[in-house]
């Protein structure tokens, strides 16, 4: 059918459904003469916009920008950044700054939620020659006479596994005030 007739069937004039077709809410269908020929599934895409406009309260223009907005990435990363920016989307997490976050924490010492505890669960001084040396009587933080070196975790000099260190263990190295 031609587009009178479609505009009849519709309820809209012949003008409105031109105008829809410059937003491109038409499917593209012509005739060999060019002319617009719609069958029912023209109708029933047309239909299914007005019902669209109707439920959300849009104007065609509206409609057709949202439908560029879902077929186009430069303007849907436009949307985005302007969503942002004025506050009405908030920025997903990436993994990175999960890790990002997770390792400024560690560097801290503080395990998330908390405000000053040491990391890990470790008692306070735990593997800190610093604070090892001024714990009672020389016992070390795990229960062991400063004597028993531990081999396989480092612990007697309060390095962990492949962390490097440049100061000496308790008791040992240079006199104080250096």
């Amino acid at each position: 059918m031609r587009i009178t007739e479609a505009a009849r069937r519709l309820g809209m004039s012949p003008r409105m459904l031109r105008y829809r077709e410059a937003l491109g809410l038409l499917p593209p269908v012509r005739s060999r003469g060019s002319h617009r020929r719609f069958g029912p599934e023209e109708l029933s895409a047309v239909a299914q916009g007005v019902e669209l406009e109707r439920r959300f309260d849009v104007s065609p223009a509206e409609l057709a920008f949202g439908l560029r907005v879902l077929s186009d990435p430069a303007v849907a990363q436009a949307v985005r950044e302007l969503g942002l920016r004025i506050g009405r989307l908030q920025a997903p997490r990436r993994a990175l700054d999960f890790e990002k976050e997770k390792a400024l924490r560690l560097l801290q010492g503080r395990p998330p939620g908390t405000a000053e505890a040491p990391p890990h669960g470790r008692p306070a001084g735990a593997g800190d020659p610093r604070k090892a040396a001024g714990n009672a009587e020389g016992a070390r933080h795990d229960g062991r006479a400063p004597s028993e070196k531990s081999v396989t975790d480092g612990s007697a000099t309060g390095h962990r596994p492949g962390q490097t260190s440049h100061r000496p263990p308790p008791g040992r190295g240079p006199a104080p005030g250096r």
